[in-house]
């Protein structure tokens, strides 16, 4: 029996008028798609691959700059180390702390949505202004972090002035706008069936057994997005360590972030091809980690009490 053939209906006059009528509203996203988006990121590639300072034009090295990089540079795994400490300890810490918060925010008190407001300012204060009063804070001298240690007969340490303490001082003061993490998370669990903990209630379950088997599991996927929001910033650690070092890195370059050192690169040193190297691989780290953590997820995020 021979197939039937099918014949391409031509698109009408209105179906022609609609694609038109479409494409133009959405010209604007398109426009910005190309122009703000696509094109940046292609010219960093090609950039990468040449000798560039913005006076003179690209000069094609190849891989170059990636084997400098690589090879020639040590403030590269300088920097590249102390953004990996911040990302394995500063993101776990500030993790911890914010859901310890919104667990506290959300008991059925009284008055608590002042402490929620109280909780959630500093998250929204511009980072620069919260910059410069953790520097009066954390001022070895005068400061009144040290004061107040001083009042227990402890002898506080030069916070932004020791190599050692820099780093642990920038996590200090990343826990001040921990609020904003504990906004998702109080939003999670809100969400959490109030029939599971009475379940678990009958069952003879603890607190913290419920916890663990009742608000963790069902907590997981707000944890997953906390988890790589946390570590795209984590990897883009920038303006605390630029405002409170100048944007030297110090001391002893223990504050020179990746971030921090590509912005020298490229803005200080006028090293443009080198500074977009350094661009892709931190966005291919980043990359990776996120994919690990996606990968990971399969064992331990719940949705609806099944597993991924």
């Amino acid at each position: 029996m021979p197939s039937p053939i099918v014949t391409k209906k031509k698109p009408s006059a209105e179906g022609r008028r609609n694609l038109r009528n479409g494409l133009l509203f959405a010209s604007p996203w398109l426009l910005n798609l190309v122009v703000f988006i696509a094109y940046p990121i292609a010219a960093s590639l090609y950039y990468s691959l040449c000798t560039y300072d913005t006076l003179r034009p690209p000069r094609w090295v190849g891989l170059e700059n990636y084997r400098i990089l690589f090879t020639e540079d040590p403030l590269f795994w300088t920097s590249l180390w102390n953004t990996l400490y911040m990302v394995a300890l500063g993101l776990p810490i500030g993790m911890v702390i914010s859901l310890s918060i919104a667990l506290l925010m959300n008991q059925k008190l009284k008055g608590m949505a002042f402490y929620r407001t109280v909780f959630y300012l500093p998250s929204i204060t511009p980072v620069v202004a919260t910059s410069i009063l953790w520097m009066w804070l954390l001022n070895p001298e005068v400061g009144q972090v040290n004061r107040l240690l001083a009042q227990f007969g402890i002898q506080g340490p030069g916070w932004l002035t020791a190599p050692e303490w820099a780093k642990p001082a920038l996590i200090l003061m990343g826990l001040w706008a921990a609020g904003g993490s504990m906004v998702i998370y109080l939003a999670g669990l809100q969400d959490v069936p109030q029939q599971l903990y009475e379940a678990a209630s009958l069952d003879g379950a603890s607190s913290l057994t419920q916890f663990r088997h009742v608000t963790l599991p069902m907590l997981s996927p707000v944890i997953l997005f906390n988890l790589i929001m946390g570590l795209i910033g984590g990897f883009q650690y920038f303006t605390q360590a630029y405002v409170i070092s100048k944007g030297s890195g110090g001391p002893q370059d223990s504050t020179l972030f990746f971030a921090l050192q590509l912005f020298n690169a490229a803005f200080l040193d006028f090293r443009m091809g080198y500074s977009c190297a350094m661009a892709w691989v931190l966005f291919l780290l980043t990359l990776v980690c996120a994919l690990a953590v996606f990968r990971s997820s399969a064992r331990w995020v719940y949705y609806g009490g099944e597993a991924r």
